[in-house]
């Protein structure tokens, strides 16, 4: 079994599923000849030609709204979006014309189609390509947000996307496309959307953590466990459909709650986390819920490492938690 890096994983569910489904179709800026601005359709052109692996103008709104028409007449579009950041220009055609058509047309048209994005920071990208703006997405009904933290689970979750029959928003950790590398199966495997993993088990304290942050978790997780600390992590990987019983049951075990995102605090999608297990399993609580999560402000380019979530300010919210 190959070991292999995230967006190796992305490019592998890619062309496999290509090869399995004619219907597929790439769309997206430099996807084409230069195989993406981060290589994940690398030698898909050549594989597949120019009507299934398309270059298109730099027009986000034109790249989506292409996707949706092909959807609509059948085809299965996977358009690429080159940093999530410059997404905003097809906001239009996501909310008001991609997640609502399934609902308006009484089930007559099913409009699928994957939008791939690389998201968050970690790359010295500025704050026009670092931004996490994955909370626009959840908040509107009839789209599905999916944010795999490994290669395994990239695989399995963009080949699950690709077969849904609902529109899905697929966003990519970019600052761990290389960094991160495990054993990835060859040939047809899927991870099933709305189901979190347990990272990590432990008894005294939950984080609950995604994409990126998964691994600044699971680190100040073992920093926690030299410290005497015993901290269990739960990846959610999907957002949007949320597996609201493995974040009861986290809680329930630890009774102490942590969530690490990227974005920024204020509106963040920690704060519906946190909102469910207020109405959920309060009363299974030992001290307050924290969230360690980007500042409300834009992204920095200097001060990147502060922004983000890191182990010393996980740590820091772990040893408050525990004085409870």
């Amino acid at each position: 079994m190959p070991t292999i890096n995230l967006v190796q994983a992305v490019n592998q569910a890619l062309r496999e599923e290509m090869r399995r489904d004619e219907r597929i179709v790439i769309l997206g800026e430099d996807v084409g000849k230069d195989g993406g601005v981060f290589r994940a359709t690398e030698g898909l052109y050549e594989e597949f030609g120019e009507n299934r692996v398309i270059d298109t103008p730099l027009s986000e709104s034109g790249i989506i709204g292409t996707a949706i028409g092909m959807a609509i007449y059948g085809l299965n579009p996977v358009p690429e979006i080159q940093f999530l950041d410059f997404i905003y220009p097809a906001f239009d055609q996501i909310v008001t014309n991609l997640a609502k058509l399934r609902y308006r047309s009484g089930g007559q048209y099913s409009c699928h189609l994957v939008v791939r994005a690389p998201y968050g920071g970690g790359i010295k990208g500025g704050h026009y390509h670092s931004q996490s703006s994955e909370a626009y997405f959840c908040h509107t009904a009839g789209l599905k947000v999916v944010i795999p933290a490994t290669p395994y689970d990239t695989k399995g979750l963009l080949l699950s996307s690709i077969r849904d029959k609902d529109p899905v928003i697929f966003l990519e950790p970019k600052k761990i496309y290389r960094s991160v590398k495990e054993e990835v199966p060859e040939g047809e495997f899927t991870v099933p959307i709305g189901k979190a993993k347990l990272a990590r088990e432990g008894s005294d304290v939950s984080i609950i953590a995604y994409g990126a942050m998964l691994h600044v978790a699971l680190e100040a997780a073992e920093t926690a466990r030299k410290n005497g600390v015993d901290v269990e992590v739960l990846d959610l990987r999907t957002l949007i459909p949320l597996d609201i019983d493995a974040v009861l049951a986290t809680v329930k075990k630890t009774g102490r709650v942590i969530i690490v995102h990227e974005a920024p605090k204020t509106g963040g999608f920690g704060a519906e986390i946190a909102a469910l297990i207020s109405e959920k399993a309060i009363e299974y609580l030992k001290g307050p819920i924290i969230r360690v999560a980007g500042y409300d402000t834009p992204f920095p380019y200097t001060l990147e490492e502060f922004y983000m979530p890191s182990v010393p300010r996980i740590m820091k919210a772990i040893d408050k938690l525990m004085q409870y």
